[in-house]
């Protein structure tokens, strides 16, 4: 006895040294050195009925006064959600948090100060894997600290439509840019063992109407666009979850489109873990889980309790086969057992989270991703001996602005400006409180730096004559379930500041915006600064930029129209919105998305897709191609030849020479170098053969034609700084994921 005593106490020394842990005694799933599907798997077999059910039924997280409804008593405060695990097996509760941007709160008196990030437009401007990376281990970070397993974050919506409430939290137009973006921080959140979905799959592209609009697309050019991105993010991130959408796609609603969610993400991308319903999204009980529905999420945003007794009771009458139920207990197992959400259970301790390491973060991601839209005439960086600065707008004097809805962080510190409509959701409107002014004050300790927060548009004009240099900030809030009417910036502030910019030519404008903007006033102007929503160390963040402490490197993702005439749709498809009113969107243009569409239609945007510049100068050299194996590389120089370090984004487009592309060029790769002056350095990208070719869906694979192919190696989609070369390719053809298919000889 005394040797197998030994025996057991140096096993279980060797699994704690090896970080293994050994099965209880009847438990084999709790062995870590079984893959997880095995674990999932064998946890099943041990299951009850009931069991099952519990872990495809999620619960809100807050109380519903105006349903009566009281959170689950184990649920945190003021969250997102709550599912219930098996403490028998050793399955603990999932707890949910929202969103992308940080570890999010409901409104009430228990609301969690939490890190934001800038927003995920600001994250994706950056260009930059390992910032975005950086941001989701984070929040990652921040969620386990709060007690958190489920991460309700990687937004992956293409723009389609700039007018969207919810642009802020996705990643742009682009499916290679924003896919790898989100997909990077898909993977830092999960580095923290806390799952994280991929959302809103799929075609989720506008608010309005988002319960009740039906998008008209076909196979191909969705496979081709929105479903390329999270691909992309999926193959990149491995998300545990995948949450389906609101809307309705070619008449079906996503969360019970078989096609969305088994024959796509099931069968052909292999997803592993499990689909839970968009908060409100689930329609039915056995249309919705013989479809491929995982999970009911957020009770009581539906109509009814669908996979609880209903479900119970299709599954015991055979409508629902038993060996479905397994299969969505299984794969919510699956990534439990994948990401360490079982083998690391969580702790509430808000204690631990390291708040200044975190803003840090955020502050870095912030800086990464201002773009300098136009600074001509040298206006920026601002010399540190002007004299007198006048600051107008945007609440500068305060904070900066957030984005309001599901995402929304509560800070440390609370609302800046409280009480500014809406005050419920999607409200509150929340300004952080880290205040542009007073970096700038900080800045500038002998200078007379003056505020006016520009409601008197004489009383700021008189200001700005009196100052040696304005900074005009500009702010336009917008959330999630509504758009914009119009991509004008609100409460008349271009009137604002085209009364500053007569008044004083150095006019600077810091826009604090969900998206892109229309700008009447840009010829009167020399220099504009896109900040997005700078999160929680914004002020801090924007005065660095304006200042040149740090060089803006930033570039959009998204291309600004000039107008809204040049969209695909220039009036917005069902607004104003009418409840309950079913409309269809055509999403006529197919596959060409954003800069994809100005080029196949000839039109000039007001800012390019790709723009940024620096307060350095690069210059690109020797580009070259070559094709190995099948897989087209493109290598080339960035030489930084002006006096400052700083960052430049090296872009490879591709353009068919022959073959017919749903538009002229598409971006192929990117890479984002940090170069001292005068330095230069050689990169290179490889491509996506799914990017140089069309989706043929009767076959399923992606097809690249025979023929020359141009490369441009650019700044932005415009061409700026453009240098080509031409490649041929041989015809090939690749599986629906992009792998080889080799052809009968």
């Amino acid at each position: 006895m005394k040797v197998k005593r030994t025996i057991s106490l140096l096993s279980a020394a060797v699994a704690m040294c090896c970080g293994t842990a050994l099965a209880a005694p009847g438990q084999p799933w709790m062995n870590t050195q079984l893959g997880a599907a095995e674990r999932a798997s064998l946890a099943v077999k041990e299951m009850t009925l009931d069991e099952k059910l519990k872990l495809v039924f999620g619960y809100f997280g807050s109380d519903m006064e105006a349903k009566k409804y009281k959170r689950p008593e184990h649920a945190h405060k003021q969250s997102a959600g709550f599912v219930y695990g098996v403490p028998r097996l050793g399955i603990p509760n999932l707890w949910e948090a929202d969103a992308g941007i940080g570890v999010a709160s409901q409104a009430g008196p228990d609301a969690r100060p939490a890190t934001a990030l800038p927003s995920g437009l600001n994250t994706t401007a950056t260009w930059d894997l390992q910032t975005a990376y950086a941001g989701g281990a984070m929040i990652g970070a921040e969620a386990r600290g709060y007690g958190f397993n489920v991460m309700l974050a990687g937004g992956v919506n293409l723009m389609r439509e700039p007018r969207n409430g919810r642009n802020f939290e996705y990643g742009g137009e682009d499916p290679l840019l924003a896919g790898k973006m989100v997909g990077a921080q898909i993977k830092g959140i999960q580095s923290q063992r806390v799952v994280s979905t991929l959302k809103h799959f799929a075609l989720n592209d506008q608010e309005t109407g988002r319960t009740t609009l039906n998008v008209k697309i076909d196979d191909q050019a969705a496979r081709m666009s929105d479903l390329l991105a999270l691909q992309i993010a999926k193959e990149d991130g491995n998300p545990g979850a995948v949450m389906c959408s609101y809307n309705r796609v070619n008449g079906v609603y996503a969360c019970e489109s078989s096609y969305l969610l088994t024959e796509v993400l099931k069968k052909d991308w292999g997803f592993k873990g499990w689909v839970m319903s968009d908060w409100g999204g689930t329609h039915s009980t056995i249309p919705a889980a013989n479809a491929g529905l995982d999970q009911q999420s957020g009770m009581p945003f539906d109509l009814s309790d669908y996979f609880g007794p209903p479900l119970k009771e299709a599954v015991l009458n055979g409508w629902v086969p038993q060996s479905r139920l397994d299969d969505m207990a299984r794969r919510v197992l699956h990534a439990m057992f994948e990401h360490g959400v079982v083998d690391h259970p969580v702790k509430s301790e808000p204690d631990k989270i390291d708040f200044a390491a975190h803003a840090a973060v955020s502050l870095k991601d912030s800086q990464e991703g201002m773009v300098l839209l136009k600074n001509s005439g040298a206006v920026l960086p601002l010399a540190t001996s002007v004299k007198r600065v006048a600051v107008i707008g945007g609440y500068a004097d305060k904070g900066v602005l957030a984005g309001g809805g599901s995402s929304l962080v509560y800070p440390a510190g609370g609302n800046a400006v409280p009480g500014m409509e809406p005050k419920i959701w999607p409200g509150p409107v929340m300004v952080y409180p880290s205040s542009p002014l007073k970096a700038i004050q900080k800045r500038l300790p002998s200078a007379q730096v003056s505020f006016s927060d520009g409601t008197d548009k004489a009383a700021a004009a008189k200001l700005a004559s009196e100052s040696d240099v304005v900074l005009v900030f500009a702010t336009q809030w917008t959330g999630e379930a509504f758009d914009v009417p119009n991509l004008s910036l609100p409460n008349k502030q271009d009137e604002l500041i085209a009364a500053v910019a007569a008044a004083n030519a150095k006019t600077v404008v810091v826009l604090e915006t969900g998206g892109p903007v229309t700008m009447p006033w840009l010829p009167q102007v020399p220099a504009v600064l896109a900040a997005w929503y700078p999160g929680t160390s914004g002020g801090e963040a924007i005065a660095s930029v304006l200042f040149g402490e740090v060089n803006p490197s930033g570039h959009l993702p998204a291309t600004f129209p000039l107008s809204e005439s040049q969209l695909p749709r220039p009036k917005l498809d069902g607004y104003p919105e009418v409840l309950d009113k079913r409309f269809e969107v055509n999403y006529h243009e197919g596959a060409a998305v954003g800069y994809k569409w100005f080029d196949l239609k000839g039109l000039k945007p007001l800012f390019p897709f790709g723009h940024g510049l620096s307060y350095t100068e690069f210059g690109f050299s020797g580009l070259s191609a070559s094709v190995k194996d099948g897989v087209l590389q493109a290598s080339f120089t960035v030489k930084n030849a002006g006096k400052r370090a700083g960052k430049e984004v090296a872009q490879v487009y591709v353009a068919p020479l022959q073959a017919k592309w749903e538009a002229p060029k598409r971006l192929a790769g990117f890479q984002k170098v940090d170069l001292q002056p005068g330095a230069q350095t050689r990169a290179s990208v490889a491509v996506d053969p799914r990017l140089l070719a069309m989706y043929h869906s009767a076959s399923k694979t992606w097809r690249v034609a025979k023929g020359d192919y141009k490369l441009i190696l650019a700044a932005d989609a415009a061409g700026e700084k453009a240098l080509s070369t031409v490649v041929h390719l041989e015809a090939a053809t690749y599986d629906v994921n992009g792998k080889p298919v080799r052809q009968p000889r």
